[in-house]
């Protein structure tokens, strides 16, 4: 019993920690969005969530995989394509990250 009690509590907590992990590349994108993507107002995009919504996981998943991804960023928002062009890898992954946490069938943002 204390051995099953044992393998229980730590499949929850290695559980626990790689999701924090996820979410944490989700809440530095939403970041990075909200620091250098204002411009994206001028397109229509209101907000992260508005960004991130306008695909759905397996579509972000997609373009990420054909290396598609900054120029869907660019379609969504035009006004913001020398951000887009001066992105660091980390940060491209990071908004990538958020995207696909936040996409049309995912989970919805707090605010951003």
């Amino acid at each position: 019993m204390k051995k099953t009690t044992s393998l229980l509590l730590a499949a929850m907590l290695a559980g626990s920690v790689f999701a924090t992990g996820a979410m944490a590349d989700a809440k530095q994108g939403q970041k990075y969005y909200l620091k250098k993507l204002k411009v994206c107002k001028k397109d229509g995009i209101t907000n992260g969530g508005n960004f991130a919504t306008k695909h759905d996981r397996d579509t972000w998943a997609e373009k990420k995989e054909s290396g598609e991804l900054l120029n869907a960023w660019k379609e969504i928002c035009p006004s913001g394509e020398s951000k887009f062009d001066k992105m660091k890898p980390d940060d491209i992954t990071d908004l990538y990250d958020f995207c696909w946490q936040y996409a049309s069938d995912g989970d919805v943002p707090s605010c951003g």
